[in-house]
């Protein structure tokens, strides 16, 4: 997955840089092939996002005039995020960055749906 990419970088000219990031991402894509270890990572991913929607709403609520611009971004990040992991057939196996994106997603939409449930009662 990346280490394609780094190899294309590296065809220029093999330092040590080069030879520490490609040893370093070869490690960490065969850390991450173990499934628990994956599904760790997602749930990390999960629990950011919740993290992150409650951060983003208490910020913008500061400023009532915000609220639509960043309720519009929120929305058209969400929709991009959805396009992209969910144009990809479903025979096909999706990479873990994203997994990890949409797990960030999700992990936002619910909390703004919280929050949303908090102030409604």
């Amino acid at each position: 997955m990346l280490t394609g990419l780094w190899k294309a970088v590296d065809a220029m000219q093999n330092t040590r840089l080069n030879r520490l990031v490609d040893v370093t991402v070869d490690r960490l894509s065969g850390w991450l092939r173990n499934p628990w270890r994956r599904l760790s990572v997602l749930i990390i991913s999960l629990l950011l996002g919740n993290y992150l929607g409650t951060a983003v709403s208490l910020v913008s609520g500061q400023r009532g005039d915000w609220d639509i611009v960043v309720a519009a971004i929120l929305v058209a990040l969400a929709e991009l995020i959805s396009f992209v992991v969910y144009r990809q057939k479903p025979e096909t196996a999706r990479s873990l960055l994203l997994d990890c994106l949409n797990a960030l997603k999700v992990g936002a939409t619910y909390s703004l749906f919280v929050d949303a449930f908090k102030l409604g009662s």
